[in-house]
């Protein structure tokens, strides 16, 4: 057992004890090994079920808990994720693959509980930012690893995510770092501390050569419609234009040619196999959705599927390449519209949230938030077309992470005004500045590293007391 392993096994054991205190902590640890898969990298503990017993300690967290509300939100994603998750029990049951079908459902299922449980605890500013940074960096981190791996290897490997998991395909991880990509502007618009804004910057950047190297189309082209929606939404367009200036031209002149053959492939779909594929299996889907009601239910893109409602595509065993035709081929039409129906309602709460905070400066963080979230969204639409992830917990964390802004944003336009807080008048407004110019003019006090450890830490306890 090496020492990776060690740390591993006193991080997930050591952090029981404390969740057991803080149930949300069981779920920023369950998303953590869920989304990184840590446990999918190390030598010895590749079969451990720790995501099982994390999910276990937060739940007898919370049934003991007596400050948690044990309430879940009445919102559009919340009811239409309800009537989701009951669908695709009936589609199980009558599933054509009953033997393959329930042992997807045991996954599919307990992704949707700990989505609920995420989203009852998901009530504060504090709770949002900590689950949206856990989310961003535990993929992140393959972001990282893998722009270097592309970098330093000419662009000639490909990059894969770890093994047995959602991300372990290269179209699969190029997808999870689109959705990415955005939170790390967000998270990087947080920082205030130079180094660290360079070091985000840097992420950033690797993670971008890491959709490359994954050499997948699907993501070259959910890259391209993230990109663009990015620039719409981003603060600072010029700095974000400037940075694609830089960046891109020499990212593809850096790429070796059997690259930029692969992806010119795209426009010439007719002759590639993997294209065809896809289109095959989408038309299959289709046609099962046209017959059965109830679609397939899971793993219903079997040999015998296609060779019933596609005979001239001969007895076939691949997967769906489509979030949306691996929900009408498994759910059906009713599945298809549940599924889309969540995606809007995700979007048009991001939507709301940015209007309803516009012209708040205490809510500037929850609006920026929400425009990255709308970039993410977007990139999943677009990349998942091509792509079977219906079901990633990734996509599922971003919309409990939308639900608690909504409710925070609600519960901040509740607040009654107190008389601590006073309306902003013209001469109290240039009194504000005034103070604001002089507080700028004066010197910064140059901590010692020790000094600076020891405010990091009382900055951590605060946090953690607030979570």
């Amino acid at each position: 057992m090496g020492l990776r392993d060690i740390f591993l096994l006193v991080t997930i054991y050591g952090s029981i004890p404390f969740i057991l205190r803080k149930p949300f902590l069981g779920v920023l640890v369950w998303y953590w090994l869920s989304l990184m898969n840590p446990h999918l990298i190390s030598w010895t503990l590749t079969r451990q079920p720790f995501a099982q017993l994390i999910a276990l300690a937060m739940l007898g967290s919370l049934l003991i808990s007596r400050t948690e509300k044990k309430q879940i939100p009445a919102t559009p994603i919340t009811i239409i994720l309800a009537v989701f998750w009951a669908w695709m029990l009936v589609t199980t049951i009558f599933s054509f693959y009953p033997q393959y079908a329930w042992g997807q459902w045991d996954k599919v299922w307990k992704i949707f509980l700990t989505t609920y449980v995420a989203i009852i605890m998901v009530n504060s500013k504090e709770r949002i930012l900590t689950l949206t940074f856990v989310a961003a960096l535990s993929i992140g981190f393959y972001g990282f690893k893998g722009g270097l791996y592309t970098i330093l290897g000419g662009g000639s490997g490909r990059v894969w995510g770890p093994p047995s998991s959602f991300i372990g395909g290269n179209n699969e991880i190029g997808l999870a770092l689109i959705m990415t990509v955005p939170l790390l502007f967000y998270i990087r618009s947080l920082v205030d501390h130079v180094l660290v804004k360079q070091a985000l910057l840097a992420g950033i950047i690797l993670c971008f050569f890491a959709i490359l190297g994954t050499q997948s189309r699907g993501a070259f082209v959910g890259v391209t419609a993230m990109g663009l929606y990015l620039a719409l939404k981003s603060e600072h367009k010029a700095r974000y234009i400037f940075l694609v200036l830089l960046v891109v031209p020499f990212a593809f002149a850096f790429m070796p040619e059997e690259w930029h053959e692969r992806m010119a492939s795209i426009a010439d779909y007719e002759t590639d196999a993997s294209a065809t594929g896809r289109l095959t299996a989408w038309r299959m889907a289709f046609n099962l959705a046209l017959h059965e009601p109830f679609g397939g239910g899971f793993e219903a893109f079997m040999p015998q599927t296609y060779l019933m409602y596609l005979p001239e595509a001969g007895g076939r065993n691949t997967d769906a390449h489509s979030i949306y035709f691996e929900i009408l081929g498994e759910q059906g039409f009713v599945g298809l519209a549940l599924f889309l129906l969540l995606g809007t309602f995700a979007l048009s709460a991001c939507t709301r949230i940015i209007k309803q905070t516009e012209h708040d400066p205490a809510m500037r963080w929850m609006r920026n938030l929400a425009a990255m979230l709308q970039v993410s969204l977007i990139g999943y639409a677009v990349s998942g077309a091509f792509l079977g992830l219906a079901y990633f917990d990734y996509y599922y964390a971003l919309l409990a992470i939308v639900v608690g802004m909504t409710i925070v944003a609600k519960q901040h336009t509740e607040m009654p005004v107190t008389a601590t807080s006073p309306i902003p008048t013209a001469s109290n407004a240039a009194a504000t500045s005034q103070g604001a110019a002089a507080y700028t003019q004066q010197p910064r006090l140059q901590l010692s590293p020790a000094a600076k450890l020891k405010q990091l830490v009382v900055w951590g306890k605060q946090w953690y007391a607030r979570l």
